[in-house]
């Protein structure tokens, strides 16, 4: 794989690569742009075409041209590798030593797709029924209806199988696209077909309207070697181009609900399409950006996939903000039938998470009586465990304390006692498997900081207890950042900058560690032999040694 890297980087120059997202102009030896995640107002984006390298010092990312492709695409290492190598012409499968056979049914399922979603779409304008269901019943224009590749899966049961036999296709490899059924026939018939296109612009699978009567409403491919709907996000590859210009995404309840949203002019609409959110679905959009507002019903399944999102958000360290104001309809896509202006606006109206969730607990219980103020103290303080900004936490700690007319000590000291039995709770919902996260962005920066400073700034007299990098291409970027803390310090003091940052930084690894501990503490029975040797280690560092 470092052959097939090496081989790709060879063949593409990083500012091409970077162009196609990024306009760039010189600056010395060194090419300047805006930041892809809209998060500067001046030009602090990056690239050294010299070294291969990219650094954006707006959103503290950097890398070489496959981290930067990763980044703004929202996709994974392999997925940016197979864009790249398409880029730049290179056989992969020399290189990896992978079964061919696997990558030929991956491509043959990908072919037999893209065959399909074409098919689709000629039976729909040859179909004048199905015609006025789409543009008349359901609203939409010849513009939405081409951009996300609608189509119609006629009535007969093999219809596109004959089709797809005609153009070599075999059963099997039908059946490995997902376009089967258990008897061998089509999966879809007599539906409105939209096909998943993942981000490199491949159609993976369908989701199916039903046009009658029928069930289920909505029939989507199940899982496929191409389809994981734990890591597939609907509407992400329409819709990336608007988040990274505008810096949010809006995710949306229903596949339908984003086709609309497109077409009511909020492009930057997203769903995670028939499943609930998981981890990776919040990774991927955390990638192109960090402001994520969620736009669900606010019924009692609303409130629960709300509730879900703050617990997943608050684990990965991500700060999610709710669209609440429909103006009297039960979700966005009523709302855009009504108005489209008034979803733009409302767009615009988020309240943070927790905030609503506090207030939907509280119109479901009466806080005069002790036992509905039991329970709104027990959801309240579970929730506000998820929130890690001791500020915040701390101010939504007193909103509640007033809503339930107690001392905000008396709530924490609850609090205290509940934090043990909430941690469980979430290790067994959520922390399953043993996570090896990133650094927290603000300790990756202030790491990054110190260390181009001690390689590239003569310092001497400050300890700054960190390893010196070994890879070239961070090596460089390193460089190139302290080349950028040189021009806006003017030469300042580097010993004094390095030891107030040094303190800055054992002060926020110390509270990481406490975290990370905690997680781990959350994971044990309290009869384990190492549960005490955590929690010592936890008060350690809570009460260190002067």
């Amino acid at each position: 794989m470092y052959e097939a890297k090496e081989e790709i980087k060879s063949r593409l120059a990083i500012e091409d690569v970077v162009g196609q997202y990024v306009e760039l102009k010189r600056a010395g030896r060194n090419l300047k742009g805006h930041s892809p995640w809209g998060v500067d107002k001046t030009p602090s984006f990056m690239v050294s075409p010299e070294k291969g390298i990219w650094h954006d010092f707006s959103a503290n990312k950097g890398g070489d041209i496959f981290t930067f492709v990763m980044e703004v695409e929202g996709i994974t290492f392999r997925e940016a590798m197979e864009k790249l190598a398409a880029q730049a012409g290179v056989d992969l499968t020399r290189y990896t030593g992978g079964d061919p056979q696997v990558t030929k049914r991956k491509l043959r399922a990908k072919e037999a797709l893209e065959l399909a979603a074409k098919y689709y779409q000629a039976c729909l304008v040859r179909n004048k029924n199905v015609c006025e269901y789409v543009f008349y019943k359901r609203n939409l224009n010849r513009k939405t209806v081409a951009e996300f590749r609608i189509g119609y899966s006629p009535v007969s049961g093999k219809a596109l199988i004959e089709v797809l036999k005609k153009r070599g296709f075999t059963e099997q490899e039908l059946d490995n696209a997902g376009l089967l059924n258990r008897f061998k026939s089509d999966m879809f018939r007599d539906r409105m077909m939209v096909p998943f296109i993942d981000t490199g612009g491949n159609v993976i699978g369908f989701t199916a309207r039903v046009i009658g009567k029928g069930e289920p409403k909505y029939l989507n491919t199940q899982e496929t070697i191409l389809f994981n709907k734990s890591r597939f996000v609907f509407g992400l590859f329409n819709a990336k181009e608007a988040i990274r210009q505008s810096g949010f995404v809006v995710i949306v309840e229903g596949n339908m609900d984003v086709i609309s949203s497109h077409q009511a002019g909020v492009k930057e609409a997203v769903a995670t399409s028939g499943t609930a959110m998981t981890e990776q679905h919040l990774k991927m959009l955390s990638r192109l950006t960090s402001d994520i507002r969620l736009a669900y019903d606010g019924d009692a399944a609303g409130v629960k996939a709300t509730e879900r999102a703050i617990m997943l958000a608050g684990d990965l360290g991500i700060d999610i903000t709710v669209i609440s104001n429909y103006h009297g309809a039960k979700d966005p896509d009523e709302l855009i039938q009504k108005d489209p202006l008034l979803w733009q606006k409302a767009v615009k109206e988020r309240v943070p998470a927790v905030e609503w969730l506090l207030t939907k607990y509280e119109e479901n219980l009466n806080l005069r009586f002790a036992p509905d103020k039991k329970k709104y103290s027990d959801v309240a303080l579970k929730l506000l465990s998820y929130v890690k900004d001791e500020v915040e936490r701390a101010s939504y700690e007193e909103k509640v304390a007033r809503k339930l007319g107690v001392e905000v000590a008396i709530l924490r000291e609850k609090g205290d006692r509940l934090t043990q039995k909430i941690e469980e709770e979430a290790a067994k919902r959520f922390l399953k498997k043993p996570k090896t996260e990133a650094k927290p962005d603000h300790i990756k920066k202030l790491e990054d900081t110190l260390l181009a400073l001690k390689i590239y700034g003569g310092i001497t007299k400050t300890q700054i207890a960190l390893d010196v990098p070994e890879d070239e291409t961070r090596l460089d970027e390193l460089e190139m950042i302290f080349a950028s803390e040189q021009e806006a310090s003017g030469g300042a003091d580097y010993e004094k900058i390095a030891a107030e940052l040094w303190q800055r930084y054992e002060t926020e690894v110390n509270k990481q560690k406490i975290f990370e501990l905690n997680a781990k503490l959350a994971e044990m029975d309290d009869d384990d032999p190492e549960y005490e040797k955590v929690l010592m280690e936890i008060r350690d560092l809570q009460n260190p040694i002067k």
